[in-house]
């Protein structure tokens, strides 16, 4: 069943499409995907490809498996946990939005991006209630330098799944890309508060608090 959101929502989503032409004219934010090799450095944080069996973190949940996280004792423990918290996320009870979503990644991979925005549209109208149908299309439109779109789906996931460490990670770059740097560090901030052992954000939050609020003195 379709989850159902309040009329603020697409306040939200206005105010972000403010900040962003406030910041870049919008036919920046439909650039040739070719023209930012940067994307390629700037990876977002992604399930791993074989994902952990579910069974017992159906029981212990979500909440259990992000205090796991925070207290992991060294990073093979962290990116263990990790890969359990992808593989809930990526759960799903429907045949055919698992299918759609594994073809989505292979055309991605085959660099077939209109192939997979068809796919993943099936699957957020399949399926509105899917965390990650909202994240890969989020994925898939910030590798295309479609920030405007990007920014709608990464709201999506937030509202279903405020903690999701990989989309906040992406508000954060896309932010860095437009040049508002506090909403990115801001950002950053908040997915490391999820999760401390994210690849090469602490360096991002390093870089953009010295930045943003200066070097202690």
């Amino acid at each position: 069943m379709a989850l159902r959101f309040p009329a603020a929502r697409s306040c939200r989503i206005a105010i972000l499409l403010t900040a962003i032409t406030a910041v870049m004219p919008l036919p920046v934010l439909a650039q040739d995907p070719g023209t930012t090799p940067s994307k390629q450095q700037k990876k977002l944080p992604e399930a791993p490809a074989k994902l952990p069996k579910t069974g017992a973190d159906r029981t212990r949940g979500l909440d259990f498996l992000f205090g796991a996280l925070k207290a992991a004792p060294d990073e093979a423990s962290a990116k263990h946990v990790e890969a359990r918290i992808w593989a809930l996320w990526m759960q799903t009870p429907s045949d055919t939005t698992a299918l759609l979503m594994m073809r989505a990644k292979a055309a991605m991979d085959a660099q077939q991006m209109d192939v997979a925005l068809k796919l993943l549209d099936a699957v957020v109208k399949l399926r509105p209630d899917y965390v990650e149908g909202w994240n890969r299309r989020a994925t898939l439109y910030y590798l295309q330098n479609d920030y405007a779109h990007s920014l709608q789906d990464i709201e999506q996931v937030l509202v279903r799944e405020p903690r999701h460490f990989g989309a906040l990670a992406g508000l954060g770059m896309i932010m860095q890309d437009l040049g508002d740097e506090k909403r990115a560090l801001d950002a950053f901030r908040k997915a490391l508060a999820l999760n401390p052992h994210l690849e090469k954000v602490p360096e991002l939050v390093k870089t953009l608090t010295e930045k943003v609020e200066g070097r202690d003195i």
